[in-house]
């Protein structure tokens, strides 16, 4: 039950624009109450019983789509090939989650070591998690810092795209109504008709679940040169069908995001071991997701085996990875996306890398893999290849 004054829906009936007339106001703030309080929160009153009193005591305990569903494994083979657009099986992304999972760990204990810390993996995890030194205590602090990373990065970007957007972006906290459930930090796109900028939503809502060594990777996941720079030049593409500025694939813009992460130390970043674990623990979570998901899916994970899993080897919380768990058993194939598409991503700019030799031009080649929007990774692959033979040609 949230009280009327809090609740999201009725905040546009107490700051009105400034264009509408003052005499006017009254009338439409009384009869915005009357709708809400009559027809409205009654109906999500009624959704919230209908899901405790009739869907959840109903729903399957079988956690595996392969068991649940008619046809599971099928389906789940289905889901797979949906969110990676690629042909893999769920045998060969779980194993190559385990060796990503054992080659980020390496490079994780290896960090551990060099800041001179003494003690276990989790034990490390622990001293992240609770010395002061690691976290804000006012909110304000909190955006300062994530707007002080942005603007850092984005002096470096001509060093790494010929072609940056024209949209602007910004940074600004999650709103309060939706903060104490709300992820992290998340992207919304510019505006279709330009008016607006991206918008880079930072959660300050329980400060000390907000690490500064994470601050660098999700900055450049969530902004530049991740979603808004993917995304805004997607939107300017021009002498295509509206709809493809537009399209998603989930393993294309995920992946670019996860690579984007990476791009942050070839430019200067990550310079204190404590950031750069924190963007080695943003890769294991993606790489675990392999594991985790394929496991629950197509071999017979129990929950509880997905989580042990996960706390072994990651910096996340039990909450954390209790919600992540549950969102992979309720998502079946949708978390595989990210790590795949940003393997694929780096795979074929080693490709190129190799091919090319000291013909490579790093702008050039993240200008191609962004020109044409969000893609499939076959497409985008044969796109590279046409690339690289006509660079080999010029």
């Amino acid at each position: 039950s949230v009280p009327l004054d809090d609740f999201p829906l009725y905040q546009p009936f107490t700051a009105f624009p400034d264009n509408l007339a003052e005499a006017q106001r009254p009338r439409l703030a009384a009869l915005g109450k009357e709708v809400l309080e009559e027809k409205v929160l009654p109906a999500f009153q009624q959704f919230k019983a209908f899901f405790a009193d009739e869907y959840i005591p109903k729903a399957s305990e079988e956690i595996s789509a392969s068991k649940r569903y008619p046809d599971g494994e099928a389906f789940y083979a289905y889901r797979i090939k949906r969110f990676t657009t690629t042909t893999l099986s769920a045998r060969e992304i779980h194993d190559i989650g385990l060796r990503e999972v054992a080659r980020i760990r390496k490079r994780m204990d290896a960090i551990i070591e060099q800041t001179g810390f003494e003690g276990s993996f989790q034990e490390f995890v622990h001293f992240l998690r609770t010395d002061p030194r690691f976290y804000y205590t006012r909110p304000e602090d909190l955006l300062v810092g994530y707007r002080d990373i942005c603007k850092r990065m984005d002096a470096e970007l001509p060093k790494l795209f010929g072609k940056l957007p024209r949209a602007p972006y910004g940074v600004r906290a999650v709103p309060a109504f939706a903060a104490a459930q709300a992820t992290t930090a998340y992207y919304n796109r510019p505006s279709a008709d330009g008016t607006q900028p991206g918008w880079f939503y930072a959660n300050t809502y329980d400060l000390k679940s907000r690490p500064k060594y994470e601050m660098e990777a999700l900055s450049f996941h969530e902004a530049v040169p991740g979603h808004h720079l993917q995304i805004a030049l997607q939107m300017e593409l021009e002498d295509v069908p509206k709809f493809r500025t537009m399209a998603s694939y989930t393993a294309f813009v995920e992946g670019w995001g996860l690579y984007a992460e990476s791009l942050g130390k070839e430019v200067g970043f990550y310079r204190d071991p404590y950031s750069e674990f924190g963007a080695l623990s943003y890769e294991m979570w993606r790489a675990l997701r392999l594991v985790v998901d394929t496991g629950i899916h197509a071999f017979g994970w129990s929950r509880q085996q997905a989580i042990d899993f996960m706390l072994e080897n990651s910096a996340l919380t039990r909450k954390n990875v209790e919600n992540e768990v549950d969102r992979y058993i309720a998502w079946p194939g949708q978390a595989l996306a990210y790590k795949i598409g940003q393997m694929k991503i780096r795979e074929l700019r080693t490709r190129a890398e190799e091919e090319l030799g000291e013909r490579f031009d790093l702008r050039a080649f993240h200008d191609l893999v962004l020109s044409a929007g969000a893609i499939p990774l076959d497409i985008l692959t044969r796109r590279v290849e046409n690339w690289i033979a006509q660079q080999k040609k010029s």
